[in-house]
């Protein structure tokens, strides 16, 4: 667990260089969560610290946020610039709230946010196969130290496989097109970097008419990036251990950024006793911020309450 201490105010992406990242509906977590001075609140997903740092000032010196990442590059910049922020830090996946929570003699928190969306600290590292063009390896790892690199995934697993991922995680209609392709390929040569399974993936999704917004490689890198992180699992996780961290009252705030992440939330809100629902409909970004950063464009904001009844 890391602590701050002296002031530092600009955000940093891994490396030392200022962030890059731009905090989703910062307002509408801030103004859901309503933090206040001497709270306890969660940031489970740090990233580049937008959403730690707007809470934290709200806070004070009597309250703090405790904010984990599985990526050890996003803590690691974190650590540089909330210095003097009343701030805990962990390499952590939020579905282990309970132990951190634990560790800390803490019963139950004030509020929890989640982000699920990919940092764009991670999508401008060349090293991580986020980014489509990237020519460094393609990784997908969250934490480089734990599992497979997508590359060895695509290396090892049949095509019938590999079309199971891609069309039950990226909900891609050409999911066994673009499988066998990837296994004709790497008959002769292995894909090894993103740009590689972009321009794979590309040749194997027709153009539809009138253009279409996304890259046609988005919901296979999507489906791959859930796989390798066991994001779903994680997510179905915390989902069910997650009340049990907040005070009655306490809410959770989550951002996700595609329909497997909100069907599922939509789902524990509405099943599960123990979250009372505060948003019958998820919320969207406004169109402000969609203009200021095209990235939220597709950002889907639930919101529940810890209740009084279980």
């Amino acid at each position: 667990m890391l602590e701050s201490s002296q002031p530092e105010a600009r955000g940093a992406a891994p490396g030392g260089g200022p962030s890059c990242h731009v905090a989703v509906m910062l307002d509408e977590i801030v103004e859901w969560l309503q933090p206040a001075p001497g709270m306890v609140l969660v940031d489970g997903t740090l990233g580049g610290a937008g959403h730690t740092r707007a809470l934290a000032e709200r806070v004070g010196p009597d309250g703090f946020v405790l904010s984990l990442d599985r990526d050890p590059a996003a803590l690691e910049a974190a650590e540089r610039v909330l210095k003097g922020w009343p701030v805990k830090l962990a390499e952590s996946n939020f579905a282990d709230l309970p132990e951190l929570l634990r560790q800390l003699d803490l019963s139950a928190v004030d509020g929890i946010v989640l982000d699920l969306g990919l940092s764009s600290d991670q999508l401008a590292d060349r090293q991580r196969g986020f980014s489509f063009d990237s020519e460094g390896p393609l990784d997908l790892r969250f934490n480089p130290a734990e599992g497979r690199p997508a590359w060895q995934w695509l290396e090892r697993l049949s095509a019938e496989e590999l079309a199971d991922i891609i069309f039950q995680y990226g909900e891609e209609r050409f999911s066994r097109r673009i499988a066998r392709k990837i296994v004709d390929r790497r008959r002769q040569q292995p894909i090894r970097t993103a740009a590689e399974l972009a321009r794979l993936v590309r040749s194997c999704v027709p153009r539809p008419k009138g253009g279409e917004r996304i890259d046609a490689a988005t919901r296979t890198f999507q489906a791959l990036r859930i796989a390798v992180n066991d994001e779903l699992t994680s997510l179905e996780r915390a989902l069910k251990r997650i009340p049990d961290c907040l005070k009655t009252g306490g809410r959770l705030a989550v951002i996700s950024f595609h329909s497997l992440e909100d069907r599922r939330m939509k789902e524990a809100f509405r099943d599960d006793p123990r979250y009372r629902s505060l948003t019958r409909k998820p919320l969207r970004p406004s169109e402000d911020e969609v203009a200021r950063n095209p990235r939220a464009r597709s950002a889907k904001l639930r919101v529940a309450e810890r209740s009084e009844s279980c």
